[in-house]
């Protein structure tokens, strides 16, 4: 709870920064905070305290989501020094992000459905006004609409969901209705006829409500579009932070129905298959490399979903490490291509980067290109990288529970992703650029490309440092 203290302290810090005039210091104070808060992970390890009438929990499950979803923050604070230039509107956007981040929170450790109700909108409303920040920018209003449309839309699904539950059990509570789906006792009462319809009806719209949030096949139509019109900033945000947020409380929810699992487990296989073969497929015509990173998000959520439809003792940890390969992988990559972005706009050059624009890089940056090549392995599950490890141990956890198709449907999508993958790095390193002028980059993302590389490899030698802890 500590945590959403500090976060909530920094959003109001923030608001406040413009009118006593400190708002140049704004990035170390969030910086220095972030640090606080994963200090309090820390501290309040096995602790598993309960908040307000068992509204909020915060056991290891929350705050190991909590330290990664901050974590990649810390990192996505350090990417955005250009997205905070603009005077007006800095303060601002620190305190949207900042209460984001509080949404975010609340979604790793709800154990009310009206938790995850608030949580969902206190993480999406910000974001709504965050994707159409650049007012000027058509694309950029498209996808801030666009986003809104699908957010409610599927917020509509998820409370209509949460309402034919409540209408079931009478509690809004997911351990209470957790304990009635799976009695200790076999002879105590199961739900009746009528129960099941209402049970199956509210599963059903609850799915659909967090498959909107996930960018899950059919209802990921939305996510090209928002991904490529928002500021790259925002995009990485959406990708990260918000993907390991919806993920952790999709798991959290779902383990509640895990003792009704046929009727939720054919449809999550199939939309997991789906979403595979579709997000990969589709990523590998794309001549856009942000919207090439969107489809590939979308093909991330598919492979994520293997570990919930497995629904076994791995599926935590191999969603946390997933979620946090895949973040870490996700900055580097956005970070570079915010630098390439900032360059073109320097230089006068539509700011849209294609693959042609990669040509060369390795001799332009020779950082950038390295932060992106091992951004790219890891995406693609290349050894020793950390996505590497988060695929396998996915795929080590729908295997144990018997969904080897799946898994081979997984593996064919993984290798039509080194495709795509790899076309990035030949383009670095292997095509040349009418342009050979180096490109400068301040001292701070230099700091952060590092701290991915490391990252990235850090995770890959030692998956059990992470795994372990869930």
């Amino acid at each position: 709870m500590k945590i959403l203290y500090i976060l909530s302290g920094l959003g109001v810090i923030a608001m406040l920064a413009e009118m006593f005039r400190f708002k140049k210091f704004l990035l170390p104070i969030v910086l220095v905070g972030l640090l606080g808060a994963i200090a309090c992970v820390v501290k309040d390890w096995n602790t598993d305290i309960h908040y307000y009438s068992d509204m909020l929990t915060f056991n290891n499950y929350a705050l190991l989501f909590s330290c990664v979803i901050i974590g990649t923050a810390f990192l996505w604070f350090m990417m955005s020094g250009n997205f905070f230039r603009e005077e007006t509107s800095r303060t601002d956007h620190f305190a949207l992000v900042l209460f984001a981040l509080c949404g975010a929170v609340i979604l790793v450790s709800y154990s009310n459905m009206v938790m995850l109700f608030l949580g969902i909108e206190i993480l999406s409303i910000p974001l709504y006004v965050l994707a159409g920040s650049r007012k000027d920018d058509l694309a950029s209003n498209e996808s801030a609409l666009k986003y809104f449309l699908m957010g409610a839309f599927a917020t509509g699904f998820l409370l209509f969901g949460i309402a034919l539950l409540y209408g079931c059990f009478g509690t809004f509570n997911i351990h209470t209705i957790q304990t009635y789906l799976n009695p200790p006792m076999p002879s105590q009462a199961r739900p009746s006829d009528a129960q099941w319809v209402l049970l199956s009806g509210g599963i059903l719209f609850m799915l659909i409500g967090m498959s909107f949030k996930i960018s899950a096949v059919p209802f990921h139509f939305w996510a090209p579009d928002v991904y490529t019109g928002a500021p790259t900033q925002v995009t990485a945000f959406m990708s990260s932070i918000v993907k390991t947020a919806a993920f952790a409380a999709f798991l959290r929810l779902f383990i509640c129905f895990a003792g009704v699992g046929q009727t939720w487990t054919n449809i999550i296989w199939i939309m997991s298959a789906a979403t595979i073969l579709l997000g990969n497929i589709t990523a590998v015509y794309q001549s856009n490399v942000k919207r090439m990173l969107a489809y590939s998000s979308i093909s991330h959520a598919g492979y994520m979903l293997l570990a919930i439809i497995a629904m076994n003792t791995n599926s935590a940890g191999s969603i946390l490490f997933y979620a946090a390969a895949y973040s870490v992988s996700t900055i580097g990559a956005f970070a570079v291509l915010t630098i390439l972005e900032n360059t073109s706009t320097i230089n006068h050059q539509p700011s849209t980067i294609a693959f042609d624009s990669l040509s060369g890089l390795a001799k332009r940056n020779p950082l950038a290109a390295l932060a992106m090549c091992i951004a790219m392995l890891s995406l693609s599950g290349i050894p020793p990288l950390a996505g590497f490890f988060g695929k396998y141990y996915i795929f080590t956890s729908a295997l144990t529970s018997g969904y080897v198709w799946l898994v081979l449907i997984a593996v064919l999508g993984s290798l039509i992703g080194v495709y795509y993958y790899f076309r990035v790095i030949i383009s670095m390193y292997l095509k040349e650029s009418s342009d050979t002028s180096s490109i400068e980059v301040s001292l701070l993302p230099k700091i952060l490309l590092v701290i991915t590389i490391v990252l990235a490899l850090a995770l890959g030698i030692f998956p059990d440092l992470v795994i372990r802890l869930i």
